[in-house]
């Protein structure tokens, strides 16, 4: 038996919940910056059915369909956060992003990826991040 598990557990559940804290409030900032610019909120943190990634933010700007992956860090001691968006990720969004489409009926032709980059209270957005 490994008497060290339980701190071990504990140091896990205290680093996910830091992470997740850091994270929820880079949605939360992303959230009301869209909304600012115009954007209309259609979903926050969807997930398809069968599982396979989760897409922060779903919007509308004007007749354009906007899939949004939000990346957080508290300062900008590290990389920039969009540099964690790896292909394994972009695949999962992909496949997740052409779920929505298909149960929405919307439009292939106009929907887009973007990625919101915060690093403490600065925020960048940038537009069409890659390709659906």
């Amino acid at each position: 038996m490994n008497l060290l598990a339980p701190l071990s557990r504990f140091a896990d559940y205290v680093r996910f919940r830091r992470h997740r804290d850091i994270g929820r409030r880079g949605e939360d900032i992303t959230h009301r910056y869209l909304r600012r610019q115009g954007f209309i909120v259609a979903a926050r943190n969807w997930r398809p059915p069968q599982g396979g990634g989760e897409i922060d933010l779903i919007v509308w700007e004007q007749d354009h369909l906007v899939f949004v992956e939000v990346k957080s860090r508290a300062t900008a001691a590290g990389s920039a956060p969009e540099r964690d968006i790896d292909p394994e990720k972009i695949r999962a969004l992909r496949r997740a992003a052409r779920d929505y489409l298909r149960r929405s009926g919307a439009d292939a032709e106009k929907a887009r990826f973007d990625v919101v980059a915060i690093t403490g209270r600065a925020v960048e957005h940038l537009r069409s991040a890659f390709s659906l």
